[in-house]
């Protein structure tokens, strides 16, 4: 995640960034997504909570992935995924 934002100044919209790994809470996911990533995987969690309680444990980890994510998002001023990709970069780490 730290040089995100350098590696979508360089494709300068060529492609679709995806990001993989490091993404341990929403608080990562909004960063990374604010940063430029059009989505970002979540393995290791999912994993965590299939491990700890099997598809019950999967969907609390989504469950508590999401709140993170939108109470981040509320936070920084930002109501939807959509005007969060629109966002300057810049702007959303001032907020943050």
């Amino acid at each position: 995640i730290d040089v995100l934002s350098e590696i979508v100044k360089a494709v300068d919209k060529k492609c679709d960034i995806y990001l993989d790994g490091g993404i341990r809470s929403g608080n990562s996911v909004f960063k990374a997504l604010a940063m430029g990533a059009k989505a970002v995987f979540v393995g290791r969690p999912i994993l965590y909570g299939l491990a700890n309680d099997g598809a019950k444990g999967v969907e609390r980890i989504l469950e508590i992935l999401d709140d993170e994510l939108r109470r981040t998002m509320s936070l920084a001023g930002f109501r939807t995924l959509e005007e969060l990709h629109r966002a300057d970069y810049d702007v959303v780490r001032r907020s943050v």
